[in-house]
């Protein structure tokens, strides 16, 4: 049975090792970081260096969400998908996803209209644009859904015309039926003028939270899910969904 002295000095050998791993990945970044800056003098400010699981590959992260690959030395610079082919999965889309992640609480839901169907216990938030073709199909699909809360932000990002429609439907004594009428019916919505700050305000927290197309989804559980996505896949969606 190891004595007290050896246990000490086991524990004091770990942590020194453990400083010298850490004084070993400090000096890396460091590497890396004075390396890029000097030879990319337009290069953005580095937010963070890490390794990854591919030997001598490191991410580099920029612009808060925006992620590069670099090898030891900041000699070489990669943009692209770095692939697990073993599991089978994308790291680079997956970190992306932990980066932009957007906790569900945190939506600002005074800047958007609530439709309830069914029971509602069900939650899902959605950003739309009224012009866009994609966010048209997605609501056909969501009509097949019950028992479910859907809050939806007004955000458009493709024309005028689609911010003229938003805030018209902002403005709508009711909301969800102008928004459904135009959205599913091809109704257009009745122009109308109130205090429409809230459809700028979406845009401004959409631009912060990279939500670079519509429609884009968030459930409970912190999923995110960009683009139009079938009926089925959004009942997969809702039930694996737990805060």
């Amino acid at each position: 049975m190891p004595t007290t002295t050896q246990l000490c000095r086991s524990a004091l050998t770990t942590f020194a090792l453990g400083l010298s791993l850490l004084g070993a990945a400090q000096a890396q970044e460091a590497t890396i970081r004075k390396n890029l800056t000097e030879r990319l003098p337009n290069f953005p400010a580095i937010d963070e260096v890490s390794k990854t699981p591919m030997p001598g590959l490191y991410e580099v992260r920029i612009n808060g969400a925006d992620i590069l690959y670099t090898d030891a030395d900041g000699n070489y610079l990669l943009q692209g998908a770095l692939i697990d082919t073993r599991a089978k999965v994308n790291l680079t889309e997956e970190r992306m996803e932990k980066l932009t992640a957007v906790p569900f609480n945190d939506l600002p839901f005074k800047d958007a209209f609530t439709i309830v169907k069914g029971n509602g216990k069900r939650k899902l938030a959605v950003f739309e644009d009224p012009n866009c073709g994609y966010c048209k199909k997605f609501e056909r699909d969501l009509a097949k859904i019950d028992n479910v809360t859907v809050h939806v932000f007004l955000y458009p990002i493709l024309s005028k015309d689609s911010a003229d429609k938003s805030k018209a439907i902002w403005c709508a004594k009711d909301k969800g039926k102008a928004f459904t009428d135009w959205m599913v019916k091809d109704v257009t919505p009745p122009a109308a003028s109130c205090d429409s700050t809230a459809v700028d305000r979406n845009v401004e927290f959409g631009k912060k939270n990279r939500i670079t197309g519509t429609p884009t989804l968030f459930f409970v559980n912190g999923t995110r899910v960009p683009g139009a996505i079938p009926a089925d896949r959004i009942e997969k969606l809702l039930a694996e969904a737990k805060p």
